[in-house]
């Protein structure tokens, strides 16, 4: 029996582009070109505690001039002293009413939802100081350090959430700072402290601190954001809080149900175009976008503010730049590294099915004997 060497060459050539089809496949559908490997962080919904620029359990006490811009509430505790000379602007004193107690519930939960986050940036056995961060969740398994300037970099995209986790207690060192650049902003910053916070002396510290017990401010330290305390007191010293103008964090709402009852007048015959791309009007519920989230009718256009002064006054040029979950930075995390490179096997793959195409189209002619 004579072999026809046409028909074996059209199995190999089907076989080798069934065979890059597959790499194809995989190349698109797990690799992902090199993509991140994890989502955007949302940011932590602060409910009626996003009011307030100090909130205490137990107690607020002040020593000095100190300024607070925004609402100033203790609950279930009643003990408030230093105002004045404390000088309140742009908010209400609460005292164990509805309405610090309220603020004292929403911030447990944003308490427990910073602290369930999944780690990004294991800084565990590190300071602080020096290190450039990008989105995502930093973790300090016991005690966190402030030791100098820490960099936060949004790199452009001013919804970048930044969440801190200390295992323990958050300390700065004396004139230590919190730098905000491209485009980061103070609504997006938040510290979840398992103990106590201490802010140290000329301190210029941004973001919502939350802590389980207790936050002290020495003299002349500066918050852009929030000093929240859940059981214990808030101790002022001749400081400056000044809340920043964000718009709160929605809660998750509930999906409306689609109604029971089928149009009366159904359709006669089906759309010839259906929509190819999603309707441009959003959802009710809550977004994201701007400087801050949204809340209300889901437009997405966050109404907080730029930290104007945010830019690194050492030129951060020296400064190492540690990407969220970067395996070369030491701090990997727990997130999983992005897909690998599939760009060059996925154009091979192409290129051979072409091939194999273009031989298909072109046999030879054989005479058999």
């Amino acid at each position: 029996m004579t072999r026809n060497p046409l028909a074996r060459s059209r199995r190999t050539t089907a076989g080798l582009g069934a065979t890059c089809a597959v790499f194809l496949i995989i190349g698109l559908g797990v690799g992902g070109f090199g993509l991140p490997a994890h989502a955007a962080e949302a940011p932590v919904g602060l409910g009626t505690a996003g009011s307030f620029a100090v909130l205490a359990g137990q107690s607020v006490t002040n020593t000095g001039p100190s300024v607070v811009t925004g609402d100033i509430g203790v609950g279930p505790g009643t003990a408030v002293s230093g105002i004045p000379p404390l000088v309140q602007v742009d908010g209400a004193l609460h005292v164990a009413d509805a309405v610090a107690n309220q603020a004292q519930a929403d911030l447990v939960t944003a308490y427990n939802s910073a602290a369930g986050r999944s780690t990004v940036t294991d800084v565990t056995g590190r300071d602080l100081g020096g290190l450039t961060l990008t989105s995502g969740v930093v973790e300090h398994t016991s005690a966190m350090q402030l030791t100098g300037t820490v960099t936060l970099d949004a790199q452009g995209d001013p919804s970048a959430v930044f969440i801190f986790k200390a295992g323990s207690s958050l300390t700065t060192a004396p004139d230590s700072t919190v730098s905000l650049v491209n485009g980061a902003s103070p609504c997006n910053v938040f510290w979840q402290v398992g103990s106590s916070a201490t802010i140290d002396t000329g301190t210029t510290f941004v973001g919502t601190v939350m802590s389980l017990t207790s936050a002290t401010l020495a003299t002349g330290a500066s918050v852009e954001g929030r000093v929240l305390a859940r059981n214990g007191s808030v101790t002022l010293d001749t400081n400056v809080i000044t809340r920043p103008l964000c718009t709160a964090a929605a809660s998750p709402t509930a999906t409306p149900t689609p109604s029971a009852t089928p149009s009366a007048t159904p359709s006669a015959a089906p759309s010839s175009s259906p929509t190819s791309s999603p309707s441009s009007t959003p959802s009710a519920g809550a977004g994201s976008g701007g400087n801050g989230s949204g809340t209300g009718n889901g437009n997405g256009n966050g109404n907080g503010t730029n930290n104007g002064n945010g830019q690194s006054t050492d030129g951060s040029l020296d400064t190492p730049v540690v990407p969220t979950g970067h395996p070369e930075t030491g701090l990997g995390g727990d997130a999983p590294p992005a897909g690998p490179g599939w760009g060059p096997l996925v154009l091979l793959g192409a290129a051979t099915v072409a091939a194999g195409a273009l031989r298909w189209r072109r046999p030879r002619r054989v005479h058999l004997g």
